[in-house]
């Protein structure tokens, strides 16, 4: 729908342009922008991400060597990438520690394709669709598990915030099964951030970040959602490893002042 006061259409939605000396009309650019603050609305965005973009993503220096951090570096170079190259055949998997920014970048994407190039985007905390698939059963609810699954399954991208990854129950593998079968199915794309567990488990590969904890793997990871779904994201998804101290205890800790101390 038109804006009834923009000053390129008059509200017709229809603005004039000239083609090779011939006076023609083409849509206007306030239909665009209109579609483009409803699908931000209906994206389910939650505010604490609202302002994250491409822009304003930091790529930490490392505080040892004072270089900037390859890997978050790298990680922002695929998101841009994929904005650019979009539509695309497969998504990204963004995997690391706790506060590295993936979130942050999963959902820059999303306004990026929203806003430029009008896509049809859906957030969705992986714990909470699982609550809400879980209160579907519910004797008194009105919604039902099709309610509740149908608009992650259709969205044309789809991102599962903070994904289970350690020590999922048969439950759980079932229903993200379903999920990813479903979008590989239909060629949907899927945007994924997950966070590695630390410890020593057996096949982990040695080696520690600068914070001094252990370097997490990937292979560690993945293999506890089962090999069928493990293969099914290395199809989907090019993986994205994002290595990194805490932004949160890093930066925003050491931010927080009161006016008087």
């Amino acid at each position: 729908m038109a804006q009834k006061n923009c000053p390129q259409c008059d509200g017709t939605g229809w603005k004039p342009i000239e083609v090779d000396g011939v006076r023609r009309v083409a849509p206007c650019d306030c239909q665009n922008l209109e579609r483009s603050v409803l699908l931000l609305k209906q994206a389910r965005i939650p505010p604490r991400y609202e302002h994250c973009e491409l822009a304003n993503f930091d790529v930490r220096k490392n505080l040892d060597t004072g270089q900037t951090n390859p890997s978050l570096m790298a990680a922002k170079i695929y998101a841009q990438r994929f904005v650019e190259e979009y539509p695309a055949d497969f998504g990204l998997l963004f995997l690391g520690p706790t506060g590295v920014g993936k979130t942050h970048l999963a959902v820059a994407v999303l306004r990026e394709l929203m806003l430029r190039k009008g896509v049809e985007c859906l957030f969705y905390d992986f714990h909470d669709l699982l609550k809400a698939i879980r209160d579907s059963y519910n004797p008194g609810t009105q919604h039902t598990e099709l309610n509740v699954l149908q608009p992650v399954l259709d969205a044309e991208v789809l991102l599962l915030d903070e994904l289970a990854s350690s020590n999922p129950s048969d439950w759980v593998k079932e229903t993200l099964q379903h999920i990813i079968n479903s979008r590989y199915n239909y060629k949907k794309v899927t945007l994924i951030t997950t966070t590695l567990p630390f410890g020593d488990a057996s096949g982990r590969r040695e080696g520690r970040m600068p914070s001094g904890e252990l370097i997490p793997d990937v292979e560690f990871t993945l293999n506890q959602l089962g090999v069928t779904l493990r293969s099914r994201l290395y199809e989907m998804c090019k993986l994205v490893e994002m290595n990194s101290d805490d932004y949160r205890k890093a930066i925003k800790q050491a931010g927080y002042k009161f006016h008087v101390e």
